[in-house]
């Protein structure tokens, strides 16, 4: 690990050494004669920009590339992975997920920290702690990333959470605050957004061009790329896909629309529909054979095929990722979510590759470190 004795913070970088710099992130080691295509950039230029981030720790020799015609072989550059930390945080209404990342968003540490309160300053304070622990590890932390179920929007350069449910705040000023709290630029998001940014640059959807994200648990939300852009909409409210009608009748969600999405594919819709008390008592039980667990679950993956369709016909896709706690549905339920599908998508579209994730909640945390690492690259 790189030593520092003093706090150390992330360089100040020109734009075209971030261009550099995302491109190697994004697409691994590249020789200077890749870069210089990639780019545009002169060689003189690409070799100064290099020699630059080299000499700030971030990028390092990897030797010369293999040879593939006559002349010398181009030398290659990659990332210095411990040249840079990054902190992501994951905020539900009980508990704080941690995740440290270094420059290769590979994930060192987690920790899990339950929220005392959910006052403002009380989770502010919470979160400051956990960045300290961080820095203390890994004293090259650059950025903290924070991520929570709700809108999320830039008011005067600065990123508000406008609704969260699951924490009961209305228009915090939570990207000020954070930054107050740690000293550290951060990026506040969506946690779906957040994990599809996340999914797209470094996970299951990493060499698509466009990609779809659903995250069903407690809700269920939608993230997308198209054509290499995360979509975050002009109020910061893109994929709301949970009350989107997916049968003409059935049972009322809790803001009593009749068949809606979250009447069947949220796991507060499961339990209701199943009568059971948790979510893996609905899974065991339809494991069992017991009936209405068993409908419940295979409801849930009709809806979420009708869900998946809907947004295929939307914006076509090249893949579909289903993670988050309740994911299970699409794998039990996969031959209903699959005939949904089928029988919803425009006769003319074409069907995505649909991948059922594993998941843990520190995704998202990794997620939300993700968005730190975009937010200065």
């Amino acid at each position: 690990m790189i030593e520092s004795r003093t706090p150390w913070a992330w360089p100040p970088l020109t734009s075209a050494q971030r261009t550099v710099l995302l491109d190697v992130l994004v697409n691994g080691p590249r020789s200077r004669s890749q870069l210089t295509r990639r780019t545009g950039l002169s060689r003189a230029t690409l070799s100064r920009l290099t020699r630059d981030l080299t000499a700030a720790g971030l990028l390092e020799e990897a030797g010369p590339a293999v040879a593939s015609g006559p002349g010398r072989p181009s030398d290659v550059v990659a990332l210095r992975s411990d040249g840079a930390h990054f902190v992501g945080m994951k905020l539900t209404g009980a508990a704080l997920y941690v995740a440290v990342t270094d420059l290769q968003a590979r994930v060192l540490t987690t920790e899990e920290v339950p929220l005392g309160s959910r006052e403002i300053d009380d989770v502010v304070a919470t979160m400051a702690a956990a960045v300290e622990r961080a820095r203390a590890a890994f004293p090259r932390v650059s950025a903290v990333g924070v991520c929570l179920a709700g809108d999320v929007q830039v008011v005067d350069r600065s990123a508000w959470v406008i609704g969260s449910d699951f924490l009961g705040w209305d228009r915090v000023p939570l990207e000020a605050a954070v930054v107050a709290a740690t000293g550290l630029p951060t990026a506040i998001s969506n946690d779906v957004q957040a994990l599809t940014v996340a999914h797209y640059w470094f996970g299951a959807g990493r060499g698509t061009g466009s990609l779809a994200v659903f995250g069903v648990g407690a809700g269920i939300g939608a993230g997308l790329v198209v054509d290499g852009r995360l979509v975050r909409g002009a109020h910061g409210r893109t994929g709301k896909v949970s009350h989107l009608i997916v049968t003409g009748d059935g049972p009322r969600c809790y803001r009593g629309h009749v068949g809606c999405a979250s009447a069947y594919v949220t796991v507060p819709a499961m339990l209701a529909n199943a009568g059971a008390a948790t979510f893996d008592d609905v899974v065991a039980a339809a494991r069992a054979g017991e009936t209405a667990a068993d409908e419940a679950l295979r409801a849930a993956g009709t809806a979420l095929g009708v869900l998946v369709a809907n947004l295929v016909n939307l914006v076509d896709p090249d893949k579909v990722i289903v993670t988050g706690e309740a994911r299970i549905v699409g794998e039990y339920a996969r031959a209903e979510l699959d005939e949904a599908l089928g029988r919803m998508l425009d006769p003319s579209a074409i069907a995505p590759p649909v991948d059922v994730h594993p998941f843990a909640f520190t995704d998202y945390a990794w997620g939300a470190a993700i968005t730190a690492v975009r937010h200065l690259v």
